[in-house]
């Protein structure tokens, strides 16, 4: 069976980004695979440090580390800060890039994002995948961008924007296909 991880990069109650997790597991699992969605609020993480490394690598890091490198597929929604990913993602990231076992090099990764602007989070895509892709990470070519968010869900948190609604079927499928080569 393929296992999915699906994560958001923001923790704030109320985020679009968590609604769009939420929306992709759905999704995965609707097309069989095993989903595993994790809250990052769960791994507290101090930030990364080569000395804190060197001392003791984190409990929560070396869980993260294990959830990533069991993963056939990945799917990380976020928002964008200033251009970028959020600072609890990235340094996410390079807490599990720290692993021995090379958590990103099994799975294939989704991306995606949600903002409040009509720019969507493509910047922030961008960089996401910039970084995945340093750490030997294949990530699916189709991204979700959303934007302006407020408009995309229904009162109960379901995505109704067409345009998000077919590109994350289309990234679904992607990811599946990909995740059984």
């Amino acid at each position: 069976m393929t296992r999915a991880l699906t994560l958001s990069g923001s923790i704030r109650t109320g985020s679009l980004n968590r609604l769009l997790q939420k929306d992709m597991s759905e999704r995965l699992g609707g097309r069989g695979a095993d989903v595993t969605e994790i809250d990052l609020s769960d791994y507290a993480l101090p930030l990364f440090s080569e000395d804190l490394e060197k001392q003791h690598m984190p409990e929560a890091a070396i869980a993260l580390g294990k959830l990533f490198a069991e993963a056939d597929i990945v799917f990380i929604a976020s928002p964008e800060y200033n251009g970028s990913m959020t600072p609890l993602l990235k340094n996410t990231l390079d807490w599990v890039s720290r692993q021995k076992d090379r958590p990103f090099r099994h799975a294939v990764f989704g991306i995606g994002g949600v903002s409040s602007g009509k720019l969507s989070t493509a910047v922030m895509l961008s960089h996401l995948r910039d970084v995945l892709t340093k750490v030997m990470a294949l990530t699916a070519p189709v991204d979700i961008r959303i934007g302006p968010g407020a408009e995309a869900f229904d009162g109960d948190g379901r995505l109704i924007d067409e345009m998000a609604i077919s590109r994350a079927d289309m990234l679904a499928d992607q990811l599946m296909k990909l995740a059984a080569k």
